[in-house]
């Protein structure tokens, strides 16, 4: 575990993304606390939680009592509800990390790469809520099937943020899951990794892959 962060609030965790990434850090050791819109969708997701691991500790809350709580916070809600979920939540963000999992997916044509006007989901995140919360980007290119089951997951996470110590305090958790992660510079270069998620998506619907991912050859030197 990382030594700084005990606690992780997971906005959207009702989803399949957050549920999975709910469910391996709760495994990890975290304390973890789910948000939803609503106290009833966030307690049944922790419940359910529950049921297949009884000793984790996870509780359901709505999005602002659950960021408020956690000294770490995940968005994992769809685009379209990023900053409306930003808006109301964003008191419980003050002096915190928000790792933005966003997509900006536009259907019908996920497949197809559409980044916001900002250059990034991530970027948009970061203007809306100021320098009083660090954002940092990671996770988008992870299929959220393989974090609900029990296997190696061969997928690395790109992690980008402004400030190098909150991409380390992230990376931390990336490690926690089972996953390599590395720096990958700024918030601005969270467009890759978004962009990517739409030629994965392609990917996998060509060639009928269950959830590709991305991985990075070569050795790093310490």
């Amino acid at each position: 575990m990382s030594e700084n962060v005990h606690s992780i609030a997971i906005l959207g965790g009702t989803g399949d993304l957050g549920g999975g990434l709910a469910r391996q850090w709760s495994r990890a050791g975290y304390k973890i606390v789910i948000g939803s819109r609503t106290l009833e969708k966030g307690r049944a997701a922790a419940d359910a939680l529950l049921a297949e691991f009884p000793d984790l500790n996870v509780s359901g809350h709505e999005n602002l009592d659950a960021a408020s709580q956690a000294d770490i916070v995940v968005l994992t809600v769809p685009f379209e509800h990023q900053l409306s979920t930003l808006e109301t939540v964003k008191p419980g963000l003050l002096g915190k990390i928000l790792i933005d999992v966003t997509v900006p997916l536009v259907p019908p044509k996920v497949g197809t790469v559409q980044l916001p006007e900002k250059g990034s989901a991530a970027v948009q995140a970061q203007d809306f809520l100021g320098d009083e919360v660090q954002v940092v980007s990671a996770f988008q290119n992870v299929g959220a099937q393989h974090l609900r089951e029990d296997h190696a997951i061969a997928c690395d996470v790109l992690v980008t943020g402004n400030k190098r110590d909150a991409r380390a305090v992230v990376l931390s958790l990336v490690e926690a899951v089972g996953l390599r992660g590395w720096h990958a510079g700024p918030l601005a270069n969270a467009a890759a990794a978004e962009a990517m998620t739409s030629v994965l998506i392609t990917i996998n619907k060509h060639h009928k892959i269950d959830g590709a991912g991305l991985v990075i050859t070569g050795e790093a030197k310490t």
